[in-house]
């Protein structure tokens, strides 16, 4: 599906609405194809009230929604192999019956818990414009 930004909000917005806990979903695609824009949707769509932001150097953000289920954003960009992510908690989270939201799950390897939904985001040729794909 192409969107653009402020359609690529609202899908998020009416995702985060829509999930039940626990889900997992990952969310690949390439540098600025707007995952993080994605999360952000989703997460006031699951009525958190923080911001959330890019946990590219911390690898893990927690929010609670609305209801204070716990939410989860990892962002797996910066690992190296699949073997750091083994230390990055998925099992807690899981356990947890959150909402975990995953950049780059493919980096995570085995270490990734299984994935209940897979977006992959990409560029446009025209730049207002973003394609999401497995919505």
């Amino acid at each position: 599906m192409r969107l653009r930004e402020d359609e690529l909000r609202r899908f998020g917005e009416a995702l985060g609405r829509g999930l039940s806990a626990p889900a997992v979903v990952g969310l690949s695609g390439e540098l600025g194809s707007g995952k993080t824009t994605l999360v952000q949707a989703v997460c006031r769509g699951l009525g958190a009230r923080a911001l959330a932001t890019s946990p590219t150097y911390a690898l893990v953000h927690h929010y609670a929604a609305g209801d204070g289920r716990p939410v989860y954003h990892v962002d797996c960009y910066r690992l190296r192999s699949p073997d750091e992510a083994r230390d990055l908690g998925f099992d807690d989270m899981t356990r947890e019956q959150a909402i975990v939201l995953i950049e780059w799950p493919e980096r995570a390897g085995p270490w990734a818990p299984p994935l209940d939904r897979h977006l992959r985001l990409s560029h446009d040729p025209d730049p207002a414009y973003r394609v999401v794909e497995g919505a």
